[in-house]
């Protein structure tokens, strides 16, 4: 039998751990390796809320913007374009025939800086979800 809860804690928690990977390395100036991992800490909160909304096994995605439509939540259109932009890292850390420039430092804080709104957002929505009002 499939336990809901343990997927959504799975996911959570892992994510919450590449939010702090990619802090760390945007702090060496590692940009395409932090934004990667910012784009893949978004990722699992979505998948952790997916779960949570489908009561199901999160889908096998990696776009941000269609894991975003299968959550049930109501998104602004600044959320989304943030998700569709921070889909370019994935990418990019995926894919090195896509393989393009890393955004300077300046500009990389700015993305980052605009995911972590989404990321917060997204951690209050799962505490929102379970009941808790603490965040991690």
């Amino acid at each position: 039998m499939l336990d809901i809860q343990k997927q959504i804690a799975y996911w959570q928690n892992s994510a919450v751990e590449d939010w702090q990977v990619a802090q760390d390395l945007l702090e060496q100036h590692k940009v395409r390796h932090s934004l990667f991992f910012a784009h893949l800490s978004l990722e699992k909160l979505l998948k952790a809320i997916v779960c949570h909304h489908t009561q199901d096994i999160a889908p096998r995605l990696h776009n941000l913007v269609r894991l975003a439509e299968l959550t049930g939540l109501s998104w602004t259109e600044e959320q989304i374009d943030t998700l569709a932009e921070m889909n370019v890292f994935n990418i990019e850390g995926r894919y090195p025939d896509h393989l393009q420039a890393p955004p300077l430092i300046g500009e990389a804080k700015q993305y980052f800086q605009r995911a972590e709104e989404v990321y917060q957002w997204l951690i209050q929505q799962l505490s929102n979800l379970s009941g808790n009002t603490s965040t991690p």
